[in-house]
């Protein structure tokens, strides 16, 4: 493929971006590309290639590209006053949308990102509970700000023995005593946990986890293992949060807590929930969020409950909850086959890999190992294949997330999946 538009404005971007991108994350992309425009599945970049996207923006883009119906609440939205600082009733109608889906969403409360609902999640369970600590688990990701970037993609030698391991910075510049608030266990261990817990007895005030590890490879639960944590947690008297940004409204309409039927007390969502848009959801029992009104909390934010964001919100939950959760099942039944003929695929060109995760959003593993459980499993993953392999792909007109994730959405097709399917045949007998 031809690509010299995306490289020349990469270079101008660069004289004023810094790194000449908006998100470092996206500067490890094989090929940062810039796109002219998308419709369903399909992206179309500044060269005019074309590509079966599952990268989805990063997951947002649940329904895919131009949904006519989220267009049109768009559009119809942006003829009024984008924001008021002030009520309106859209924030009634989403807030019930959600109470209706989510099994733990007693209340709701609004913000703009997945990074912020974290920071409210960590102060309402450390003003509930009077405790300091969020206990979090090895290589999921809550967000970059100081309090929640420990222990995210560190080295082995990093985080030392399994039944013993360190609490690790995430990045230079990051406050030192943020490990002193946080501790981090090996994920899909009950027993470690319960060790954990009982070091740290009557300080824990959240166990918060990505109930799939989807920030690390899009690794399941274990069976067992989210009841089994969110027992502990309330065994110690600690909240028991799960950070659904990725799986909500993706792995099922009422996200991990309904396909899992374990329900925690806290939640916070994100990406699928605006169907694009800024937007981000913290949903919970009653008697933590209200801890923002007569509690003492404090929380606000300009852009909180947006008019425009939660236009895009009504539509985007009202398709994805028609017909009992139709579309996402579809979804979710597309992507299964296509991560299960992957699995076979790299079997076929005898390539060691291992594909993991569900049906709208799994990644493949080029590694030997037979089982991955936990981050510490992924270390030994083949980055350099990955990235022989993503290149390849792009080649062939699919674009896949950095770290090997694809995401479906509701817009990808058989037919969409079968071309997949002959792209990568081809890109894994190239390996």
């Amino acid at each position: 493929m031809n690509w010299d538009k995306s490289k020349a404005l990469l270079e101008r971007a660069r004289g004023s971006l810094a790194g000449g991108v908006s998100s470092p994350f996206r500067a490890k992309a094989p090929m940062p590309l810039y796109f002219a425009g998308g419709s369903g599945a399909r992206l179309e970049d500044v060269d005019g290639n074309r590509y079966i996207d599952y990268q989805l923006a990063w997951g947002p883009m649940i329904l895919g590209y131009g949904h006519p119906k989220l267009a049109e609440a768009m559009h119809r939205q942006a003829s009024l006053p984008f924001s008021y600082g002030a009520q309106h009733e859209l924030e009634i109608s989403v807030a019930e949308k959600i109470q209706a889906m989510v099994p733990c969403a007693e209340r709701v409360a609004f913000t703009s990102s997945g990074s912020e609902a974290v920071q409210l999640v960590h102060r309402l369970a450390r003003a509930f509970t009077r405790r300091d600590l969020i206990l979090k688990f090895e290589g999921h990701y809550h967000g970059w700000m100081d309090s929640a970037l420990i222990s995210y993609k560190p080295s082995l030698e990093q985080m030392g023995p399994l039944d013993s391991p360190r609490s690790v910075l995430g990045s230079c510049g990051q406050v030192a005593n943020a490990i002193e608030n946080t501790v981090a266990a090996p994920w899909n261990r009950l027993d470690l946990l319960e060790r954990t817990l009982e070091e740290h007895k009557g300080r824990v005030a959240a166990v918060m986890m990505e109930p799939v590890l989807c920030n690390s490879g899009c690794l399941l639960p274990t069976d067992g293992f989210l009841a089994g944590a969110k027992a502990l947690a309330h065994k110690y008297g600690a909240l028991c949060v799960f950070d659904e940004v990725i799986t909500g409204f993706r792995i099922a309409p009422g996200g991990a807590q309904e396909h899992f039927g374990v329900t925690p007390d806290l939640a916070t969502f994100g990406k699928a929930v605006g169907g694009g848009v800024p937007l981000s959801v913290i949903a919970g029992r009653a008697d933590v969020l209200n801890m923002m009104f007569g509690g003492g909390v404090v929380f606000g934010g300009t852009f909180n409950g947006n008019p425009l964001s939660l236009a895009a919100a009504d539509v985007t939950l009202d398709e994805l909850a028609r017909d009992g959760g139709a579309l996402l099942r579809e979804a979710n039944r597309i992507g299964a086959g296509i991560r299960d003929s992957l699995r076979s695929l790299a079997r076929k060109h005898g390539i060691p890999a291992q594909v993991t995760g569900f049906g709208t959003a799994f990644a493949i593993h080029f590694t030997g190992r037979e089982e991955l459980n936990d981050y510490r499993d992924t270390l030994d993953d083949n980055t350099d294949t990955l990235r022989r392999f993503l290149i390849a792909a792009l080649e062939r007109g699919v674009q896949i997330v950095p770290d090997g994730r694809f995401y479906v959405s509701t817009a990808h097709t058989e037919a969409d999946a079968a071309e997949t399917l002959d792209a990568i045949d081809r890109v894994l007998a190239s390996l």
